[in-house]
């Protein structure tokens, strides 16, 4: 279980390490582009019924924590709900993951691997995308 630890709050927010890498990555691109958002969720079952919503904003301290120390492999399309759901006027609503069904694609680092800087992409057609060492496999549509 990970924890997200935002502001001066002494109440620590536990998410799923998988979701909270997902959400780590949608939350951090946003407050990169100093963009103030939400976040909502539902209380897990081990707490009061309920759900919650966070205001996020570039100048209050945000800390995520993870309980595996292993990285989380992504998944492109979970990034990608969790991102348009960013985009809308309610913020980003932590949605259950997508299970992928295409087999795994096979990576290397031969030909073909291109570094990028601060770059906005609408539109990426690869095999994988790795992004700050984090592979996002491409769809097999």
């Amino acid at each position: 279980m990970g924890t997200i630890y935002y502001g001066g709050s002494a109440t620590p927010i536990h998410i799923e390490d998988r979701a909270l890498a997902h959400l780590k990555v949608v939350i951090t691109t946003k407050l990169r582009r100093g963009e103030s958002f939400t976040v909502s969720w539902e209380h897990p079952d081990d707490e009061p019924r309920g759900r919650s919503t966070l205001w996020l904003h570039p100048s209050i301290p945000l800390r995520f924590v993870f309980d595996d120390p292993e990285p989380t492999k992504l998944s492109r399309q979970w990034v990608e709900d969790l991102a348009n759901s960013a985009s809308s006027s309610g913020g980003i609503t932590l949605v259950a993951e997508h299970i992928d069904t295409a087999p795994e694609p096979t990576s290397g680092t031969a030909e073909g691997d291109v570094t990028l800087g601060a770059v906005e992409v609408d539109s990426l057609d690869v095999g994988t995308l790795r992004v700050a060492g984090t592979e996002f496999p491409g769809d097999e549509r």
